[in-house]
């Protein structure tokens, strides 16, 4: 069996090799606080259409209000996650995986809350109504395996927005495919 090569690699919170985009939306994380889990969640702007770069620009704060009706529901907000994975299969990293971003709001995993302060968030451009695409599965599977090796307490530590905060949000939603992308880095792991 061919040896799997990783595409990316992390240095001091950096994941080298995709693009960075700096978000101004990030704190430090809590003193002494591992990373711990992975959040996985999905974003579209407007809702259910791809591909204009409005993502990047709300993450960054530039997001012209005036320019869709819906952009008046989220004005003012100020949210990031660490990276976002387009439907075309680009990572983008937003926020260093050393700060704090914030993508998870009032959260609880495993007994413990406030998810932001111990976890890596990952935006998947998509919406609760419409599958992923087959590139973004790849690129999750590439990044997470790399968060892995990084940060081994993540190992068996993934979950969607939904999972972290049920009352609230609903993303990754029904569309993606937890058994698929399971699968898929279980297979990307026996192949090292």
């Amino acid at each position: 069996m061919q040896e799997k090569t990783q595409p990316f690699y992390i240095e001091n919170g950096v994941l080298h090799g995709v693009r960075q985009i700096p978000s101004p939306n990030f704190n430090q994380r809590p003193e002494n606080t591992d990373i711990q889990m992975v959040v996985i969640h999905n974003i579209s702007l407007p809702p259910s259409q791809f591909g204009q770069g409005y993502i990047e620009q709300f993450f960054q704060n530039q997001l012209d209000w005036t320019l869709h009706p819906y952009f008046q529901t989220i004005k003012g907000m100020e949210v990031s996650a660490h990276l976002l994975i387009l439907r075309t299969g680009e990572v983008i990293q937003l926020v260093n995986f050393n700060d704090r971003a914030w993508h998870a709001g009032r959260s609880n995993y495993l007994g413990l809350p406030e998810c932001n302060d111990y976890s890596i968030g990952i935006e998947l451009e998509g919406c609760d109504d419409l599958p992923f695409e087959s590139v973004q599965y790849q690129a999750l599977v590439d990044v997470v395996n790399c968060l892995q090796q990084t940060y081994p307490k993540i190992q068996h530590h993934i979950a969607g927005h939904s999972d972290i905060a049920p009352e609230r949000k609903t993303d990754p939603g029904p569309y993606f495919n937890w058994s698929h992308f399971r699968q898929l880095l279980g297979e990307y792991n026996i192949s090292k």
